[in-house]
């Protein structure tokens, strides 16, 4: 039985292996690459890649990151491919066929196909000189010298450089369509990850109660105050402006120092100028805030005039933290 350092030692190994396959790609790297993203970019239909076994679960991947990101991309089997499902393909589409090899028998009839049509087709491959990179139009060389499985034989190092190649056309796609983080979280409405990107202020503020105090407002409303809008807070406001914040910390530190309060007001015991964000701003802006001072709570300001209340346990229930 391996024993726990050996097992960690493997791990770092096959890591440190696959790593090194990965910055190797990056010397591979010429002009069909930059051609082949030209291509997708100019095209006016989609990318349709394929694959076969180990390749074909990377290819999904590949799709999905491509949609996410704003390239349009389907997903087309080849062993399926050359039983039907062919027809996916239309006229204006880039065909990209990811094989380590190039040289599978389905791959190999796939690619005839494809030739026979108008569609250009991209080549992720291991092999230059495969059946598959022979008869595209561009390569993408994939090369690995030797998988991270002892045995070299279970696809390992050769997928993750398929997969790397795939994040590198995403990312040079994304940029040149100019793809915002607008963007992506049109793509991704759902999740800790979408509401990042489009959850407002706003929309956390609105749902809670407004806690607001007067300067003479005395300690006991203060209390009263607080205690009912339940949100450890209110805002100290004068003509819908704010001008403080008293807290339940606030209320406890008064506490401890004297026995007779009855003579404080808002005024006595508030902090000035507290910490403010604007409703329509982001609530991951909010959450870098509260952060970067140490707070729990923010005062929300529309116009420059009071607007309500956010508070960390907004952020925690969206999922922004």
């Amino acid at each position: 039985m391996s024993t726990k350092q050996s097992i960690l030692n493997l791990a770092k190994t096959t890591i440190i292996k696959e790593s090194e396959a990965i910055a190797y790609l990056a010397h591979l790297l010429d002009d069909d690459f930059a051609h082949a993203v030209q291509l997708i970019y100019s095209s006016k239909g989609r990318v349709i890649i394929t694959g076969i076994g180990k390749s074909a679960i990377i290819a999904n991947k590949i799709v999905a990151t491509l949609n996410s990101t704003g390239t349009p991309a389907i997903f087309m089997h080849a062993a399926d491919a050359i039983h039907g499902d062919l027809g996916l393909i239309l006229k204006d589409d880039v065909v990209v066929c990811i094989s380590k090899s190039g040289n599978t028998p389905e791959i190999k009839v796939l690619v005839q196909l494809i030739n026979n049509g108008p569609n250009k087709m991209i080549a992720i491959t291991g092999n230059k000189d495969s059946f598959l990179a022979q008869r595209a139009d561009y390569i993408l060389n994939a090369y690995v010298e030797k998988e991270a499985c002892p045995n070299n034989l279970a696809p390992t190092t050769s997928t993750t450089a398929q997969l790397v190649i795939g994040d590198a056309l995403a990312i040079c796609l994304l940029d040149l369509r100019g793809f915002s983080s607008k963007d992506f979280a049109k793509y991704h409405p759902g999740g800790a990850l979408g509401k990042k990107l489009y959850l407002r202020v706003s929309d956390l503020s609105s749902v809670n109660e407004k806690p607001k105090v007067s300067k003479s407002t005395s300690v006991k409303d203060i209390i009263i105050e607080i205690s009912e809008k339940m949100l450890g807070v209110t805002a100290v406001v004068e003509n819908n402006k704010v001008i403080g914040i008293i807290t339940d910390g606030d209320l406890r530190r008064m506490l401890s120092k004297t026995d007779n309060f009855s003579a404080y007001t808002a005024k006595d015991i508030m902090s000035a100028n507290p910490k403010c964000i604007d409703n329509d701003a982001m609530a991951v802006d909010a959450m870098e805030l509260m952060e970067t001072h140490g707070i729990s709570q923010l005062l929300v300001e529309e116009n420059g005039n009071y607007a309500g209340v956010v508070h960390l346990h907004d952020l925690i229930k969206e999922g922004i933290i």
